[in-house]
């Protein structure tokens, strides 16, 4: 399997790993629409008396999946929390990134945009909501609502939400996406046999003890041990993968939970490549079935394996990720929720003018180390 055929699953798998299951597919999806040779017309057949060369047989290849991608790209990733065991839940967006790929599709910048960023959230008649000013990953949930139906909300209206917001904020056109449950992500490293990742910082879990069981909770109050992920390299199963890449009361609050998410993407595109997955029928199937419905891609009308064959010759030293920094916003003493700094909202400048090389290299430190 060629480093080339790998890297068409890259640009799915930087979902918050919505995408690693979108690297498997596709890598299942090319293999099975290769084309052969196509014949052309069939020669007349020879008179006896009158020997003749047949005619050469032409063929007519077929276009590769998405040939006529040439950049640039911009793909919205979502990691969505929902608690299914709670009826009428609305899907709040806790992970929100954003894979830049610019004309030529010879490198990639991948970036998040905090939970709680205040954003203008325009009007979604389809859901009934008016519009307004407040944090991103309401967007997501007031995007959900299905008017009489306050029971099942709709994930893909609230991506529908989501990405608009998103693209008003960045001045990025958003040309396809993927949102990821809790549930899928899990199983999904699990499909994988876990996942080796450095841990940068110690982290304490709000949410699981060290067994894997969540933590009692009393209103907004958890209780009992606390699962504790000491820095250095480390193997993590699925839960603890999650729990880890979740977790944002710790030093640096949100913006270090956004560069794990990063890393996490990172360590899984390794793991992926490590394994050969798509040299192993049974294992691709084993990702695929894990991940089910908790795995909703929006492609506006193109088919994911378009855009990931098209990212097929991507360097991976060429894939970027970007931290941006932030502070948070008060009103009358209360928090309202974040910004990012002048150097961040000069990032998304630099990236719309085809500029975002000269800009990190002037500013080092928004380069996420892995």
């Amino acid at each position: 399997m060629t480093r080339r055929r790998w890297l068409l699953g890259l640009a799915a798998l930087v979902a918050v790993v919505l995408v690693a299951a979108g690297a498997v597919v596709t890598t299942r999806l090319v293999s099975r629409t290769s084309p052969g040779p196509v014949a052309g017309p069939a020669a007349p057949s020879p008179s006896p008396a009158t020997p003749t060369t047949p005619a050469p047989v032409t063929s007519s290849p077929t276009p590769p999946p998405g040939a006529d991608l040439k950049g640039p790209l911009n793909l919205l990733l979502v990691g969505v929390d929902t608690r299914v065991s709670v009826p009428g839940w609305e899907p709040h967006a806790d992970a929100v990134l954003v894979l830049h790929v610019p004309a030529g599709l010879g490198r990639a910048y991948l970036f998040s945009l905090p939970r709680d960023l205040v954003v203008d959230i325009p009007a979604y008649p389809k859901a009934g909501y008016p519009g307004g000013r407040t944090k991103l990953t309401h967007a997501m949930s007031y995007g959900s609502r299905v008017p009489g139906d306050k029971k099942h909300p709709s994930t893909a209206q609230g991506y529908e939400l989501l990405r608009t917001t998103v693209s008003r904020y960045t001045g990025l056109r958003i040309d396809a996406g993927a949102v990821i449950t809790f549930g899928g992500f899990d199983k999904l490293v699990d499909t994988l046999g876990g996942v080796d990742l450095h841990v940068d910082q110690r982290v304490v879990s709000i949410h699981r003890r060290p067994d894997g069981r969540y933590r009692d909770r009393v209103g907004s109050t958890y209780t009992g041990p606390q699962m504790v992920y000491q820095p250095g390299n480390r193997h993590l199963t699925g839960w603890q993968a999650l729990d880890y890449a979740r977790q944002r009361y710790t030093a640096g609050g949100d913006y270090t939970r956004q560069r794990h998410q990063q890393q996490l993407i990172r360590a899984l595109a390794r793991k992926i490549l490590d394994q050969g997955l798509a040299r192993d029928p049974d294992r691709v199937e084993q990702v695929v079935a894990a991940l089910g419905k908790t795995l909703v891609y929006v492609g506006g009308g193109r088919r994911l394996v378009d855009f990931a064959y098209a990212l097929g010759g991507l360097p991976a030293e060429k894939f970027v990720l970007v931290g941006l920094p932030g502070d948070a916003v008060g009103s009358g003493g209360s928090y309202r929720g974040e910004q990012l700094r002048p150097v961040g909202r000069q990032f998304l400048t630099a990236l719309r003018g085809g500029s975002a090389d000269a800009y990190l290299a002037a500013h080092p430190s928004l380069r996420v180390k892995t």
